[in-house]
């Protein structure tokens, strides 16, 4: 009896010892679901990773579906907005230690930065039902009416992300959506693995399907695509560093005068206001 009870953990040590790694596979985020390129095409991001090299296709893709969920997030309420966004910042702060580790790098340098980003999206959630009060304007008018401006979401945001993985990544995209804007992500083409761990945040966390869309690949194959892309409104160059790209991406937006940001600060209102527009109208007054 003993010799067999020996020879079973003999065969349960060696089964363990022969078990092959569940590797992930990284893909695209659109319309909330996950598909491959559908090029087929990948390229290396580590000596053992690999993530989807994204095609023009997919960036049509990627465009129809953020028109399509246009209008049900731009029409909610801001309040509804900020508690989403809230709650994507809940299941970032959840699975902290699972970015720390993808992000690599100084551990405790790792944690700061998902905390940081955790921060940014409280911080602009809070700005969803704030700034119409602080764009918005009544204008003073010699008539026996009333005229007041309000913004208004511009439509279908591309963005190309900074180069920080995560932080960037919150940075572009938090103040976009916030507005009730919808977009379309490059990701970071050197280090693009946390966006799609982060598109995992976005899917679990009542965002509806396609508000936000993450394409990984190369920026110069994709940023002049979207640039010139009728459906899409603006364009956040803000993670360009090649600036014949940028000057190419720039003079692309303007045949259907998309706008453009080039560069902004980390965490502001200019960032939101970028991508709004300003709606005025007449009511009379006295009557």
């Amino acid at each position: 009896m003993a010799a067999k009870a020996g020879c079973t953990a003999w065969r349960h040590t060696s089964m363990s010892d022969r078990r092959v790694t569940v590797r992930k596979t990284y893909k695209l985020f659109i319309g909330g679901a996950f598909p491959r390129s559908e090029s087929g095409r990948s390229y290396p991001v580590t000596r053992t990773e690999h993530a989807a090299r994204a095609s023009r296709k997919d960036a049509r893709d990627a465009v129809v579906a953020a028109r399509k969920a246009f209008p049900g997030w731009s029409g909610a309420t801001a309040y509804n907005r900020g508690q989403i966004l809230y709650r994507v910042a809940e299941m970032l702060e959840g699975r902290r230690a699972q970015f720390a580790d993808e992000l690599g790098g100084p551990r405790k340098q790792a944690l700061e930065q998902v905390d940081t980003a955790v921060d940014r999206l409280v911080w602009y959630a809070g700005w969803s039902d704030k700034i119409a009060a602080v764009r918005g304007t009544a204008n003073p008018v010699a008539g026996p009416y009333f005229n007041l401006s309000s913004p208004e979401p511009a439509g279908v945001v591309a963005v190309i992300a900074p180069a920080e993985p995560l932080l960037g990544l919150v940075t572009a995209v938090a103040p976009v959506i916030v507005t009730g804007n919808t977009c379309v992500v490059v990701a970071s083409e050197r280090a693009p693995l946390p966006a799609i761990t982060f598109a995992e945040v976005l899917a679990t966390s009542d965002l509806p399907g396609g508000v936000v869309n993450i394409l990984t690949g190369h920026q110069a194959e994709l940023a002049p695509w979207l640039a010139a892309h009728m459906d899409v409104n603006g364009l956040d160059l803000t993670g360009v560093a090649d600036p014949e790209l940028k000057q190419a991406c720039e003079q692309a937006a303007a045949e259907n005068f998309k706008r453009v940001l080039t560069a902004a600060e980390d965490r502001g209102t200019r960032r939101m206001t970028t991508f709004m527009e300003t709606k005025t109208v007449w009511h009379p007054a006295g009557i």
